[in-house]
């Protein structure tokens, strides 16, 4: 989770709030590479115009003899993912285009795969989470134009570019048409609908579409409407669901960050915010056919029912991992306070337990495994996993702790940390710069623009190491980004993630969603865009497993197998200075 932000009601990182929103930073593995063309009707599986020659190579269409023509990587690329998309792995597909398109960023069409798996990948999502399925049922059609309308009003006015309403029309059909192909939209809400009419309607509505203005926002709720009718009169759909996969659709392809937040996906982010949430109190990070459990929450349900970091998670409430996406298997841990979870769990042996989990509130630490990696030279470690409102709070804590045992040098590992407030990672830069820029944001609306700069008060001054990675993204690089740019500390590890934009959660008026939306892009003190840039180690050293963490055997790392950890440890234990108070 990356929240990168300003509470709504509270001025945290801006100088001025703003009633009904949070400024937050998101990271999201779906890279913008491309843009669909508006000009014409699309096609959902090739995402280009009907009456033009393909561009994606599949498969089936290249030709093998016993000296096979070499192809380019791209189209390798295309390949390998229409073939995830072919056996409906949509997060591995995204995964794969994502990575492929930082390797070819001006492929168009790798970026028209990636929109084709996201919006498979979302409606099914969607039609999982049961405050969405309560949407559908309970808001009327005009309910849901309205809450279209106010989505975009919010692009006209807060989105860091100008909105292309043809384009943000044709994603939002795009979507709609993807879901007309998805089980789970059409058993839910056309079980009894002949196939060959849903297949009819669905070609047919972009040429509904054809011809008609898409000059202004309003245009586009009138279109949503006049396509909603005819939905409703030609199969029966719900004028309430075609609404909302328009709105979900156009919002979820404008950038990778974007999103249309369902009512229990809005209170988990503000839960997040807080840095507590109902659950079972752990970290999971989804492989091919299973939930590794990173870490475990002290005190937690799941602690206390004995399950350990290492361990996998292989099915939940009798639905196993490698029969469905693994991401999907983790939605469905989430539940109201005091409901239980049945998960199956398998040792490091792979031996297997059912264990029934409660789930309740758990106050989630972002600063972990505080200890001396060098007691002889007193050289101190914390991670943060994340950047959340009590983050300035726990880091000064164990700073304080560090130094009362004669701390002389500070390693901070950011390591796959995704993010988090954005006052947060400046608080948390503040602390160990005296004066200087920490972070310059800057968006269309001239409200975005600000400069955040280091105040001498309560400044330690003590040698201090940064460990980032390709998965430190957003608030961490922020804070590793004016560490660098202000030659404070060294940089130790790989160069960051990339992500420099600054998203926006916006409460709707009209019904309870929220809108994630991109409103700004950062920059470092010296100006450099972070994003698609990432922060450059100064020490460059190959990634490693993570101390404390769990190897792809389930075996939590030790010190001196992290080989990132051990070179900064190296490089501060020379360093004799002792840690002056703030």
């Amino acid at each position: 989770m990356d929240l990168v932000a300003n509470l709504a009601g509270q001025s945290l990182a801006h100088p001025r709030s703003f009633v009904r929103r949070t400024v937050l930073l998101f990271c999201s593995s779906f890279l913008t590479a491309g843009i669909a063309s508006a000009q014409a009707p699309v096609d959902v599986d090739s995402w280009q115009p009907r009456n033009a020659a393909p561009t994606v190579v599949a498969k089936e269409a290249i030709a093998f003899d016993s000296a096979p023509a070499p192809i380019d990587g791209e189209t390798a690329a295309l390949v390998k993912g229409r073939e995830l998309e072919s056996n409906r792995m949509w997060g591995d597909a995204i995964r794969h285009y994502e990575k492929t398109s930082r390797q070819f960023p001006e492929s168009t069409s790798l970026y028209q795969r990636m929109v084709i798996s996201r919006l498979h990948h979302d409606v099914n999502r969607r039609f999982s989470d049961q405050s969405y399925l309560a949407s559908v049922r309970e808001l009327s059609t005009s309910q849901a134009l309205d809450v279209y309308s106010e989505i975009l009003a919010n692009l006209q006015t807060h989105y860091v570019e100008n909105v292309d309403w043809a384009r943000v029309q044709i994603h939002g059909t795009a979507a709609l048409e993807v879901a007309l192909v998805e089980d789970k939209f059409v058993d839910r809400l056309l079980p009894n609908a002949d196939p060959a009419k849903v297949e009819a309607f669905r070609q047919s509505i972009h040429h509904q579409l054809q011809g008609r203005s898409t000059a202004t926002r309003f245009d586009l709720r009138a279109s949503a409407a006049f396509v909603a009718a005819r939905a409703e009169d030609e199969l029966g759909l719900s004028g309430t669901a075609t609404v909302l996969e328009f709105l979900s659709g156009a919002v979820s392809t404008l950038d990778p960050y974007t999103r249309l937040l369902s009512p229990s996906q809005l209170d988990e982010m503000f839960s997040n915010i807080e840095g507590n949430f109902v659950g079972l109190g752990l970290e999971l990070k989804a492989k091919d056919d299973y939930l590794q459990i990173l870490s475990v929450i002290e005190k937690g349900p799941a602690e206390e029912m004995g399950i350990r970091g290492g361990e996998r998670i292989i099915a939940v409430d009798g639905v196993r991992t490698d029969v469905e996406e693994p991401v999907y298997v983790a939605d469905l841990l989430r539940g109201p306070e005091n409901s239980f979870a049945m998960i199956m769990v398998a040792n490091t042996d792979g031996v297997t337990r059912e264990v029934r989990v409660p789930r309740r509130r758990v106050e989630v630490p972002c600063v972990e495994n505080v200890h001396f990696v060098d007691p002889v030279n007193r050289v101190g470690y914390l991670r943060l996993t994340n950047f959340q409102k009590t983050t300035t709070r726990d880091i000064e804590r164990a700073l304080w702790d560090l130094h009362r045992q004669k701390m002389r040098s500070l390693i901070i590992d950011v390591r796959g940390n995704p993010g988090g407030l954005l006052s947060a990672a400046v608080e948390v830069a503040d602390r160990f710069l005296s004066d200087g820029r920490i972070l310059t944001t800057r968006g269309r609306n001239v409200r975005e623009n600000f400069d955040y700069a280091a105040h001498r008060p309560n400044t330690w001054n003590v040698p201090l190491a940064v460990l980032i990675d390709g998965g430190s993204a957003s608030a961490s690089e922020i804070f590793a980004g004016a560490i660098a740019d202000s030659g404070r500390g060294i940089i130790v590890g790989e160069t960051s993630y990339g992500k420099g934009s600054v998203q926006g959660i916006f409460r709707m008026q009209s019904a309870k969603f929220g809108l994630c939306l991109t409103t700004a892009k950062f920059y470092s003190p010296s100006g450099r865009a972070i994003s698609h840039n990432g922060v450059v180690p100064t020490v460059p050293v190959a990634s490693t497993h993570i101390a404390a963490r769990p190897d792809d055997e389930g075996r939590l790392v030790q010190d001196n197998e992290d080989a990132v950890l051990q070179k900064a440890a190296e490089q501060l234990s020379g360093r004799n200075m002792i840690s002056r108070l703030p």
